[in-house]
């Protein structure tokens, strides 16, 4: 369902009950009240399901909480974030009470309507996330509860029972009213096959894979002497030994084209093979995946883009973009908040890595207190020097089948040599040789499509023409 359809249902019903009620003073009170209480109440529902985290669409659904005549809500994510933790009791709203009295004057069940009238519109909250959990059900019975208690305090009966929320809930695979899935016909004399699950990789093959990457020795080193902490942690867990509070969360500082995001996918999967993340999938964003242009839409991007990640790795690029020192008020600050709230809540299940220039990176951890107390482990990313830029060149040309000439060998070292040595600010490393090489396979293209009949060798060989730009 969407926010516009929850709207849709929530001004029907309400618009229904005000019908119901002869007063018109009475009418004005629920008409002005309403909206306030509701939202309110919707807080309630999503802080009793402790297995869920606030989402975008939850504050989609709060701003869709409103009737005409009453303000527009435009709450922005840490409002209802900080709504749903703040919640403390449900109280009834101040219009009950005069709901009661006007029941008893005139022999009308309206107190009653409207508790099943909310315990309705409290599970179309509580579905916000397609399950309406055991939780959210007792807070919205509970709710019903409290304002069928001062009913019957007041003597007013109805002579039908009242909805509760339970007869609503979603039931769990394992539940015996769940619906059992259609079993496919299967031939007699044949067994129906399980799908094949391609198989994860085991750490040993994913250290292998990263022994295999083309230098960052360093890196190397400081990946698998992290592997070896949370190692040690989980054996002290296991043995009931206190284990001291760690942050896993990394800064990756280097040029562009040195691997980082490469050794990043790598760091998920290999925290998922011991145990810390549950999934090990990367998502990888800049500023543009996390920043709005308009007030209140960065808090939503950059939760959508977290909600992702949860289970595996967070992974920022030109996270120092994030900052703007020239302006307090840029929606990047906005985005840094959201995820440190993400890192803190989700800290079992979320990895966070931000990567950028070096001393970019140094000004963007000390831009903030929080980033300073999560992100206190660095790698550094050197330069790849002539011999391995040639290496990752070599690579390259075996993965999509081409050859060097001998000449095309000398050519490739001693250009790939001159680039390294005169590097400055703009060298890309791997992404150079990159470059270099889709350039020589387009310039080989255009030479070897004049020849007649090519021979299988002469469609693989790259030879100094083809390498010179």
């Amino acid at each position: 369902m969407t926010a516009s359809e929850v709207h849709k249902q929530y001004t029907e019903v309400a618009a229904a009950f005000r019908k119901l009620i002869p007063d018109p003073a009475l009418r004005l009170a629920f008409s002005r009240q309403i909206d306030g209480y509701l939202r309110q109440y919707a807080l309630g529902v999503w802080q009793a399901d402790n297995n869920s985290s606030i989402t975008p669409r939850h504050v989609e659904f709060y701003n869709a909480i409103w009737t005409p005549g009453n303000p527009v809500p435009s709450a922005l994510y840490w409002e209802v974030a900080s709504g749903v933790a703040n919640f403390d009791l449900f109280q009834p709203p101040a219009f009950f009470q005069d709901l009661r009295r006007c029941d008893r004057m005139r022999g009308t069940t309206l107190a009653r309507r409207f508790a099943d009238q909310l315990t309705l519109l409290l599970l179309l909250f509580a579905a916000v996330d397609g399950v309406v959990s055991e939780s959210e059900a007792g807070f919205v019975n509970a709710c019903s509860d409290v304002l069928l208690g001062l009913c019957d305090k007041d003597g007013l009966r109805s002579d039908r029972p009242n909805l509760r929320a339970d007869q609503f809930t979603t039931p769990r695979p394992e539940q015996p009213d769940a619906p059992a899935a259609k079993a496919e016909a299967v031939p007699a004399g044949q067994t129906k096959e399980e799908p094949q699950n391609e198989p994860e990789p085991t750490l040993e093959e994913l250290l292998a894979e990263l022994d295999a990457l083309c230098g960052l020795e360093r890196v190397k080193k400081d990946v698998k002497s992290l592997i070896n902490l949370v190692k040690v942690r989980k054996l002290r867990e296991e043995a009931g030994l206190p284990v001291p509070p760690m942050s896993l969360h990394l800064v990756f500082m280097g040029n562009p084209g040195t691997g980082k995001t490469t050794v990043a996918r790598l760091l998920a999967k290999i925290y998922h093979a011991v145990g810390v993340l549950s999934k090990g999938q990367l998502v990888e964003v800049d500023r543009s995946g996390l920043v709005a242009g308009f007030v209140g839409q960065t808090a939503l991007k950059t939760q959508e883009a977290v909600q992702k990640a949860i289970g595996g790795v967070l992974f920022i690029d030109e996270a120092y973009a994030l900052v703007n020192a020239d302006n307090a008020n840029d929606f990047g600050h906005e985005a840094i908040e959201v995820i440190l709230k993400n890192m803190e809540d989700h800290r079992k299940d979320l990895i966070v890595i931000v990567a950028g220039y070096t001393d970019r990176m140094e000004q963007f951890i000390h831009a903030n207190p929080g980033l300073e107390s999560r992100f206190n482990k660095y790698f550094f990313f050197e330069d790849y020097d002539g011999k391995q830029l040639m290496e990752i060149f070599r690579s390259m040309c075996k993965k999509n089948g081409y050859t060097l000439s001998e000449e095309g060998e000398q050519f490739m070292e001693k250009d790939l040599q001159e680039l390294y040595d005169s590097r400055d600010e703009n060298f890309g490393n791997a992404r150079d040789v990159r470059n270099l090489f889709e350039q020589a396979v387009a310039r080989q293209a255009d030479r070897v499509s004049q020849l007649e009949e090519p021979t299988k060798e002469q469609l693989m060989e790259l030879k100094p023409e083809d390498l010179e730009a």
